[in-house]
């Protein structure tokens, strides 16, 4: 059997951590990259998805199985896009039949208040829990920038972190006064954390005081949420990236500023991911178009 590259693996670990899909579609979509791969080792390079598409039609496969298999091979070149991994995207000269894309829906101000209270700051890993979740939403970053991001990237008295991205490409990033208090708060708790030998750089650590795993990260996001009363199936760290984006929108901030800050290659990504509310945008075109009112 053919052997999924590394970044198929981060792609699929994405899947899970990031969007939280279920394990049976993650492994669904392992099978179909198992496929793709397949034929990429015996057909080579050339061509590759159109070719894959042919290859799918002429073994006689189900429309409904093609478009799945394609979506996946799609989601997968998107990902190397967007994690900056590769600069072309060979799908977009490709007739790939298209899913309808629903994005992440952003949380309110409000939630995402209740959010941040959830934790219980009594108690050491509830004042961990306030951090990591004041720092997600202060930087919009992924869930592997903020398991990977180390006490000598924190800058507290210059208000910055340094984030690390995908090919190793870096990018300076501020941080609010409620993300720093939290994070000051939750440094003594860290030390405590830590065993006599472990000598960690890694800033958010779990209670046997090593580093926390993406999938950790993740399922603080969700026991916090459960209590504040948000939805599981709403709320995910990609959604507090999400929901952190399109706040700055709605506030004034410009896209090229955004685009930074998340670490975006393309503006048209940033694009994507900071759609503003129907309710924002109607009130945005009633002060600004001359025949608005």
């Amino acid at each position: 059997m053919t052997p999924l590259p590394t970044e198929a693996q981060e792609f699929l670990g994405s899947l899970r951590s990031e969007r939280g899909l279920s394990l049976n579609t993650v492994a669904a979509y392992r099978r179909d990259l198992l496929d793709y791969f397949t034929f990429l080792d015996a057909a080579g390079e050339s061509g590759a998805v159109a070719g894959f598409a042919e290859d799918l039609r002429r073994r006689g496969l189900a429309r409904s199985t093609r478009a799945r298999k394609l979506a996946a091979v799609r989601g997968y070149h998107r990902f190397l896009v967007i994690e900056g991994l590769s600069d072309d995207d060979p799908t977009i000269l490709v007739d790939v039949p298209r899913r309808s894309r629903t994005l992440p829906k952003a949380l309110t101000v409000a939630r995402v208040i209740r959010l941040m209270e959830a934790p219980d700051r009594s108690t050491p890993l509830g004042v961990r829990d306030a951090a990591i979740l004041e720092f997600l939403y202060a930087t919009g970053s992924r869930v592997t920038e903020a398991a990977t991001v180390g006490l000598t990237d924190l800058d507290l008295d210059s208000a910055t972190v340094i984030l690390t991205g995908k090919g190793s490409k870096q990018r300076l990033v501020p941080l609010g006064s409620h993300a720093r208090t939290a994070i000051r708060a939750y440094l003594p708790i860290r030390l405590g954390l830590l065993s006599e030998d472990e000598r960690s750089d890694v800033l958010f650590v779990n209670a046997r005081g090593r580093g926390l795993s993406r999938q950790g990260l993740w399922e603080i996001v969700k026991r916090n949420g459960r209590l504040a009363g948000i939805e599981p199936s709403s709320l995910s760290p990609h959604v507090l990236r999400h929901s952190a984006a399109t706040h700055m929108v709605e506030g004034g901030a410009d896209l090229r500023t955004v685009q930074e800050m998340l670490g975006h290659a393309s503006i048209s990504t940033t694009q994507v991911y900071t759609r503003v509310s129907p309710d924002h945008l109607h009130e945005v075109f009633v002060m600004a178009h001359p025949r608005a009112r």
